[in-house]
């Protein structure tokens, strides 16, 4: 397996790791920003939960109308124009006056778009390092997020309590800019992976081919449905904490880098791979402990040892691009990247409504003993595979 260390030294891998770090302190800052701009406007937690985790909910769309672009688009333009659009959409955000509708209309949009960007960077990054480097390259990348995330909540945090959201929200704007420029300048123009216009019938053709194997369907549904009931936790930390979100988020992210070197660097091929469903289960026993209320330092440790519990996911896509053709890796990973979001969307709609109607610390609860029933249902369901011999893998 290669090193970190040697990743750096590949070409094309710093300019897209780099881009990828600016987009998600953008995201990170900006997120905050606007979960806190909405929540001090409306007072609900539903609302100020889908302003953050809205954006996910669309991911389906762009998985069933735009997805086919991740392998027929050419990498760079593509990155770089997602940028850029995210840059203007936000500043859009920051203008005063706007209802809380077209807040969330505007994020909706940009969550359209992202499912393309999702799959056009996973894509890129296994033509970049192969089939073999991907899983150090994925953990160093979910580490980066999680260091960016510390520090952008704290920094977010900090930024709040000394100027206004709107003002966070062009910080965010900026470092979407600086994105665009780092990707546009430092990645190579590639041609797509695939030939071909992209298009909603090629979208649809491929998600079904994808969708076929039950291997893959498992192996997807466990990436998407535990992790998004669990965001749907993080998401009411605004309204559980409305002064100390930022702490708490924070402590999540260094929860997940931890899983994130474990997974990526610690464990050895035999374990790892035996890993997923007790992670998962990690991911939403903590969450249980809501239920009394807990206060801020406890809530603050049951976010941080949760967290450890997304590592499963670099263990489950190591499975997914064992199943998967390379033709098919950008595309395939795409689907990943958007189920997982819309899912994330969806899991925040979900506890956002359950404490409008109770309480953020009950909705936490409630929503994470969901996730620990879909996992042992998710498990029972593996085990029952594997006693049935696996078909070859899809080609086109």
């Amino acid at each position: 397996m290669p090193s970190y260390r040697s990743l750096f030294r590949t070409p094309e891998f710093t300019p897209l790791f780099l881009g990828s770090a600016a987009q998600n302190a953008a995201g990170t800052v900006g997120g905050l920003a606007l979960g806190t701009l909405v929540y001090r406007t409306t007072g609900s937690p539903l609302l100020s939960a889908l302003s953050m985790f809205g954006p996910s909910l669309a991911q389906v769309l762009g998985a069933t109308f735009l997805l086919s672009g991740a392998d027929r688009l050419p990498p760079r333009t593509t990155l770089a124009a997602i940028s850029l659009t995210f840059a203007l959409a936000t500043a859009a955000l920051a203008l005063p006056g706007l209802p809380a509708g077209a807040l969330l209309t505007v994020v909706l949009l940009l969550g359209l778009v992202s499912a393309l960007g999702g799959g056009v960077r996973w894509g890129l990054l296994t033509e970049i390092l192969t089939k073999d480097g991907y899983l150090p390259g994925r953990s160093l990348f979910n580490m980066m997020s999680g260091l960016v995330q510390i520090a952008g909540y704290a920094t977010g945090g900090a930024l709040l309590a000394a100027v206004s959201p709107r003002t966070c929200l062009l910080l965010a704007a900026a470092l979407y800019l600086a994105s665009a420029s780092a990707l546009s300048l430092g990645l190579s123009a590639r041609p797509p992976r695939t030939a071909g216009r992209p298009s909603v019938a090629a979208t649809r053709r491929t998600n079904a081919l994808l969708w076929s194997s039950r291997p893959r369907r498992l192996t997807y549904l466990g990436l998407w449905l535990p992790n998004g009931l669990v965001v749907g936790c993080e998401s009411l930390y605004v309204s559980y904490a409305p002064n100390a979100a930022g702490t708490l988020f924070a402590c999540g992210a260094l929860g997940m880098l931890a899983g994130d070197v474990t997974v990526g660097r610690l464990l050895p091929p035999a374990v790892r791979t035996r890993m997923a469903t007790p992670l998962l289960l990690l991911l939403a026993t903590p969450y249980l402990l809501f239920a009394a209320h807990p206060p801020l330092a406890l809530a603050a440790c049951c976010a941080a040892v949760a967290s450890v519990g997304f590592g499963a996911g670099l263990v489950q896509q190591e499975r997914l691009m064992s199943l998967t053709p390379d033709e098919l890796s950008g595309h395939a990973l795409g689907l990943h990247s958007a189920g997982m979001l819309t899912m994330q969307g969806v899991g925040a709609a979900l506890a956002g409504s359950v404490a409008q109607l109770t309480s953020p610390a009950d909705a936490m609860t409630l929503v994470a003993g969901a996730s620990l029933v879909v996992t042992l249902s998710l498990a029972t369901a593996a085990r029952r595979q594997r006693k049935v011999p696996a078909p070859a893998p899809v080609r086109t």
